[in-house]
């Protein structure tokens, strides 16, 4: 009796779907994933933590001392949102060093004019 009654329920929740293709199927799952996806990615986008940033610094390979102390510094340059490990990245591109060297330099407290008038005026 009870899988007659899933059955039931499944027949009347998928009548809506019932004359779709299967593309057009395939293409409703992709837009309901996107819609229930975005707002985690909007999230991600708009909101970090020391622990996160420290993390990306480290899978960027820099120990965890060099990351707290490049995290630190972001903080104290009010530039979290931007990202500890963009920061770095942006910063080695712009004075064409290596990822490493440039985190280096950070951790050190150089070059941190330059990341501010990169970075606070793109506000």
């Amino acid at each position: 009796m009870e899988n007659k009654v899933k059955n039931v329920k499944f027949e009347e929740a998928r009548k809506h779907l019932a004359s779709l293709s299967d593309d057009e199927l395939k293409n409703r799952f992709w837009q309901l994933a996107e819609e229930v996806v975005e707002p985690m990615l909007e999230m991600g986008k708009k909101y970090t933590s020391p622990s996160i940033e420290r993390s990306v610094l480290l899978r960027m390979g820099f120990s965890s001392i060099e990351a707290t102390e490049i995290v630190k510094r972001v903080l104290s340059h009010e530039l979290m949102g931007k990202g500890a490990g963009h920061i770095v990245y942006r910063i080695a591109k712009e004075n064409a060093m290596s990822i490493r060297d440039a985190g280096l330099k950070l951790a050190d407290g150089e070059l941190w004019d330059q990341v501010d008038s990169i970075f606070k005026e793109a506000n």
